[in-house]
C-alpha cells in the first residue's frame, strides 16, 4: 500500500519520514518530488568490472544545463537527503522525463527500510536530453511494510550525501576503504 500526500505529510511530522530541504509544493497525491544535484559521475573505463573499483570522473551540471549523450551512463544525487522508518522507500523517474527519453533508474530502485542519505540516479537517454541543476527529476514513494523488518545498516551506502559509484566490489572480497578511482582531466562529455 502507497502512502498518500496527507499520509507523507503526517509522517513528515512524527518523524517516520525526513525530507531535507522539504518543499510542501512538491507533494503530489502520493509521493514526492526530488530535486537533481548539480553534479554528475561518468565512468571512465571502456568495461566496467563489478569486482574492482572503475575510475571516474565528475561533472558539475552549470546554470544554463548540460546535454547528456547517448550511451553514457551518468550518475547523479538528488539535493535531498531522506530518512525513513518502517517504510519501504521508492524512487522513480518522472514520466514527464521519460517522455523526452530520458531514463531514470531503469531498473528500478527499491529502498531498504531504515535507508537514511542522498538517493543516487542512474541517467541514461535515448538521444541527447539537456538537463539542468535543480530541475524535478525523480519521485519517492513509501509502501507499508508488512511484518516484522530489520532496518538497513548496510555500510556501503547508508548516511550517503555524495553521488555512490557501484561498492559491489566489496561483494567479491575488495576493501571496505578501497576507493574508486577519481580523475580530473579533460572536458566533460556534453559540454
Amino acid at each position: 500500500m502507497l502512502l498518500s500526500s496527507d499520509e507523507i505529510h503526517r509522517r513528515l511530522k512524527n518523524d517516520e519520514i525526513k525530507i531535507e530541504p522539504f518543499d510542501a509544493a512538491r507533494l503530489n497525491p502520493n509521493g514526492y518530488n526530488l530535486a537533481l544535484h548539480d553534479e554528475l559521475l561518468v565512468y571512465e573505463e571502456i568495461v566496467l568490472d563489478v569486482a574492482t573499483p572503475n575510475r571516474y570522473r565528475r561533472l558539475e551540471i552549470p546554470a544554463e544545463g548540460l546535454t547528456l549523450q547517448p550511451n553514457v551512463l551518468y550518475l547523479g544525487r538528488t539535493v535531498e537527503y531522506t530518512e525513513t522508518r518502517g517504510l519501504v522507500p521508492l524512487i522513480q523517474g518522472r514520466s514527464s522525463l521519460g517522455r523526452l527519453g530520458l531514463f531514470i533508474n531503469p531498473g528500478g530502485s527499491i529502498g531498504d527500510v531504515g535507508y537514511c542519505g542522498t538517493w543516487t540516479l542512474e541517467m541514461y537517454c535515448v538521444q541527447p536530453v539537456r538537463i539542468v541543476p535543480g530541475m524535478q527529476i525523480c519521485q519517492i514513494y513509501y509502501q507499508q511494510l508488512r511484518g516484522d523488518g530489520a532496518a538497513y545498516c548496510s555500510d556501503k551506502y547508508q548516511h550517503s550525501r555524495d553521488i555512490q559509484p557501484s561498492l559491489m566490489y566489496r561483494e567479491f572480497g575488495g576493501a571496505v576503504d578501497e576507493t574508486q578511482l577519481e580523475l580530473n582531466f579533460g572536458d566533460s562529455p556534453g559540454r
